[in-house]
């Protein structure tokens, strides 16, 4: 193997993981089980039905080299009941935050930012602003780190959900 291979195989990359497996009891918790025992983080998590089946789709976010995430997608394979793996690379890409706000903000500037953000106001009760945003990871990520100036009491991610183009 010459250099440039060996570094492309090491080199840490980014990938999403699309699971569908039957909805039914311990399956999150043996995919989990799987990453836990092999050292693999996972950086996000999503499970959700699959409208009008019997099916779920788990979107799974981790980081490695090219052999990890080989070794990652051949393990997800061989359990039952997954009926197919997916390792996206042309997709769309979705991340939605929710923030909660002190009342005492400027709920005009919090609103044009969000809003430039695909987000916008919830709801406001006497103590606090909601605002959520859906948007690329990176865009939320930013989107987070701008908000910081609003004093947030509260901040939560969905996590990425993923779908092939």
């Amino acid at each position: 193997m010459n250099n440039f291979n060996h570094y492309y195989d090491s080199e840490e990359i980014r990938r999403v993981v699309s699971v569908i497996v039957l909805n039914e009891d311990n399956v999150l918790s043996r995919i989990v089980g799987l990453f836990s025992a092999r050292g693999y983080n996972i950086d996000s998590l999503t499970v959700a039905p699959i409208p009008q089946s019997e099916y779920s789709r788990i979107t799974i976010v981790t980081n490695g080299d090219r052999r990890i995430i080989d070794q990652i997608v051949k393990q997800l394979n061989k359990l039952i009941p997954v009926l197919k793996v997916n390792e996206h690379q042309n997709m769309i890409e979705k991340d939605t935050v929710l923030i909660k706000f002190p009342i005492d903000q400027d709920i005009s500037n919090i609103d044009v930012i969000a809003r430039a953000y695909h987000g916008s106001i919830q709801n406001v009760t006497e103590d606090a602003i909601f605002v959520s945003a859906t948007d690329s990871p990176s865009r939320v990520a930013n989107f987070i780190t701008v908000m910081q100036k609003f004093q947030p009491l509260e901040i939560v991610r969905s996590g990425v959900v993923a779908m092939e183009r």
